[in-house]
């Protein structure tokens, strides 16, 4: 057992070298266009099934009440928490929409939406993605195994995040350290140097 904790480790840590290197531009861009945003009044909503939901979720309660200072609460919105609405949509229209729906509703222009699948493959997702854009809204992407659908539906102004990876669990890591990252840089343009 050992042995193969190790692996896990080494493993983590060769996904996240790799990805350090391909995605600091990304994740810079992206912490800048988020900025932007809460700059000029706009939320984040963010969504994400399973482990992605639950950093959805993380991220949100980041920015609402803070990361590593203290700061005033920022606007974001996990689209994943309201059971309610999630199965009502589920229920009236389809699991694909659960997203989709509260975007509409809750999302405008100049507003952001934060989706998160590591396949990039995920309908509600997708989903969600299109009705961003249906509301003259930016999407950032955290994906991994190349983006899937989620890739494709982007537009030209979109950011995408993509783990160079396969594996979830190594995917659902860096994804985690991409929003620490995130919150950080935010935090600093903000707030300034700590």
């Amino acid at each position: 057992m050992n042995e193969r904790i190790r692996q896990h480790f080494a493993a983590s840590i060769d996904t996240k070298a790799r990805a350090a290197e391909l995605l600091a531009t990304p994740i810079e861009d992206a912490a800048k266009r988020m900025t932007y945003a809460l700059v000029g009044g706009h939320k984040i909503l963010s969504c994400g099934n399973g482990g992605s939901a639950g950093d959805a979720q993380h991220f949100s309660s980041e920015m609402l009440n803070r990361f590593e200072r203290e700061r005033r609460g920022l606007p974001a919105i996990a689209l994943t928490t309201d059971t309610s609405t999630l199965t009502s949509i589920a229920n009236d229209y389809s699991y694909d929409q659960v997203f989709a729906r509260q975007v509409r509703a809750l999302g405008g222009p100049g507003d952001l939406l934060l989706a998160i699948s590591t396949s990039g493959n995920s309908p509600n997702v997708v989903e969600a993605a299109r009705a961003a854009h249906e509301q003259g809204m930016h999407v950032i992407a955290l994906t991994g195994r190349g983006g899937g659908h989620l890739h494709d539906g982007l537009a030209h102004d979109d950011i995408e995040i993509c783990v160079p990876s396969e594996s979830t669990a190594r995917i659902q890591e860096v994804h985690l350290l991409v929003i620490h990252c995130l919150c950080d840089l935010i935090d600093r343009q903000l707030f300034g140097e700590v």
